[in-house]
């Protein structure tokens, strides 16, 4: 179904259909073979387009179609205006403003099963100088996978010297749970979620594994000797955080260095944290979800004492995914607020911060142009979005 004919559908009032239980992928499903990209000529239909014109509470917003894409997974945004996407596939492409398409060649083979499969994309700190483009992605086979870290300098159409950076220290059972997201700190360290991989949840509470945590690296995957477990003894040594189901909203705050993550739940439960190192969040032991079967609330508790309770539910369930902070002069009245992404719930839940407490939500683009997979904000002051869709695509918010 095309953009237009899903926002026709909207205006006459017929519900949309929502996929995937849970907000993410049914587990067995393999996606989509990826389709070819010929040239930065490729544009059907023609691109960009304003496929939406709305408002918020303070904001008139035009929503502005880039490109058509296949299971987008996430955005970063090259100095000359360009932009690169992964798809989940395993295409890493450069996508022009005009929509046009270019493969990017040398991208490290991946594991594409499910929600696993090439996944974050970011730059160095230092890309004008050094051209590092950073990835993670499922790495294995059908068997087993992991969380992995590589990179590679962009060349021309190609990634070259490409190196696998970290690799997550034990391999599971392919297709849920990867984490997988990536954000700078201004010193110059590298975080990396890591989800408990589904199958076993108490996996994030033990502090000698890799699965359910938040990690602190150095740009070429090592572990900053100021960590909170650096000397390896009570904890892996790359790890932040602990007690995590699933991170797939990460923003690290310009000035403050403050850490938002928004994170799964299981039925329910969907949180907002504010990550300090050292701490535990608390799953599996303690969460405000439901088991997918009993409807049981999951874990011991709501909240345990030792464990860092969220700072934010969302209700009803976002099934979260793409986390941004608004700093752009474009958006005067949302400066400072957190933009969460929302999977199932297909909308952004604009969140008003107040001494580190949610004071407002509003939810933008409400079933409008599908799964949000990643939300950003661009050196040019917008809002960029991708859906995660077969025919998903990359998108800007724009004042209207």
């Amino acid at each position: 179904m095309t953009y237009p004919d899903r926002l026709l559908l909207l205006m006459v009032g017929v519900g949309m259909t929502l996929t995937a239980c849970g907000g993410e992928p049914p587990a067995d499903s393999d996606m989509p073979p990826a389709r070819a990209v010929a040239s930065e000529t490729e544009t059907a239909p023609p691109l960009p387009r304003t496929v939406l014109e709305t408002g918020s509470e303070y904001q008139p917003l035009a929503v502005v179609q880039i490109a058509a894409l296949e299971n987008p997974w996430a955005v970063a945004f090259l100095p000359d205006g360009r932009y690169l996407v992964t798809e989940r596939g395993g295409r890493l492409l450069r996508v022009t403003a005009e929509g046009g398409l270019t493969a990017i060649s040398g991208v490290p083979e991946v594991a594409v099963r499910n929600q696993g499969g090439l996944l974050d994309v970011v730059l160095h700190p230092d890309f004008d100088n050094n051209q590092w483009v950073y990835l993670t992605y499922s790495l294995g086979d059908r068997q087993e996978t992991t969380t992995a870290l590589a990179r590679g300098r962009l060349e021309g159409d190609a990634l070259v010297d490409v190196e696998v950076l970290f690799e997550q220290d034990r391999r599971s059972e392919p297709g849920r749970h990867y984490g997988s997201k990536l954000a700078w700190m201004s010193d110059g360290t590298l975080l990396m979620s890591i989800g408990d991989r589904g199958a076993q949840p108490p996996r994030a509470q033990d502090p000698m594994d890799h699965a359910g945590s938040l990690l602190r690296l150095t740009e070429d995957g090592g572990v900053p000797t100021d960590n909170p477990f650096a000397d390896g003894r009570d904890a892996l040594p790359e790890i932040y955080s602990t007690g995590h189901r699933n991170i797939q909203g990460l923003v690290v705050v310009p000035g403050s260095d403050a850490i938002w993550v928004t994170e799964h739940g299981p039925r329910g439960g969907d949180e907002l944290n504010l990550v300090r190192p050292g701490q535990n969040y608390g799953w599996p032991r303690a969460g405000k979800g439901r088991d997918y079967r009993t409807e049981e609330m999951y874990g011991e508790a709501r909240s345990i004492e030792g464990l860092v309770d969220p700072v934010y539910e969302f209700l009803p369930t976002l099934a979260p995914s793409g986390l941004a902070v608004v700093t752009s002069d474009r958006f005067p009245r949302w400066q400072g607020n957190l933009l969460a992404g929302g999977l199932r719930a297909e909308r952004i839940a604009r969140l008003v911060i107040e001494n580190d407490e949610v004071v407002h939500e509003e939810s933008l683009l409400l079933q409008a142009i599908g799964r949000i997979r990643d939300v950003r904000e661009g050196p040019d002051g917008h809002i960029y979005v991708v859906t995660d869709e077969q025919e998903g695509g990359l998108f800007r918010i724009q004042p209207n």
